[in-house]
């Protein structure tokens, strides 16, 4: 029986080159897999997947009003897709969660997918709480502090590295903008 995986963790913990090891797999044995990430980053350069270590693939990109299961099933009904891979999993609707459900359980495709479990808060993203309460199986994913903690916060910092406490959710950027911390330097960085 196919299943609904959710790996998360803070960021720089690898989940894009995770992600896309899964995929080589799956393409090196001659199966197709269907890559989705969030359209909302529109940096040169982006609406691919792309980790840190400079692997990359192309991928669909989906927005809010994206209908992640039936442009899969459209796909697989041309030819079978053995997994569906999503990359910023945070960013999925609650709707779409439960569409990747589906796909799992109706469709019998396997889907994995990665993402941050909270935002610079320390608060839930809308997708990642979906998937905690949906998934079959939850998978953290380690990165480290730091001072060699567990890192599973992320600091939001301004142009000269302070701590930014205030601003919207979704705000996006890499190493220049947010710091992976453990909860009590994160604390500490926000004073809490």
């Amino acid at each position: 029986m196919a299943k609904l995986y959710f790996y998360y963790a803070s960021m720089n913990a690898g989940k894009s080159t995770t992600l896309l090891q899964a995929a080589f797999n799956y393409r090196e044995r001659g199966m197709r897999v269907s890559l989705w990430t969030a359209a909302l980053d529109d940096r040169p350069g982006f609406g691919a997947i792309s980790s840190r270590i400079g692997l990359s693939s192309d991928a669909h990109r989906f927005e809010v009003d994206t209908d992640i299961e039936t442009r899969v099933l459209a796909d697989h009904s041309e030819s079978p897709i053995a997994c569906v891979l999503v990359d910023e999993a945070q960013f999925l609707t609650k709707d779409q969660v439960w569409q990747l459900a589906r796909l799992a359980d109706d469709a019998g495709i396997p889907v994995l997918c990665y993402g941050l479990r909270t935002d610079f808060q320390g608060e839930l993203f809308a997708g990642s709480a979906a998937l905690l309460g949906l998934a079959d199986a939850l998978i953290e994913m380690k990165a480290v502090c730091d001072c060699g903690r567990k890192a599973t916060m992320n600091l939001r910092v301004d142009a000269r590295g302070d701590a930014v406490i205030e601003g919207a959710q979704t705000e996006i950027g890499g190493n220049d903008r947010y710091v992976a911390m453990c909860r009590k330097h994160f604390r500490q960085a926000l004073a809490r």
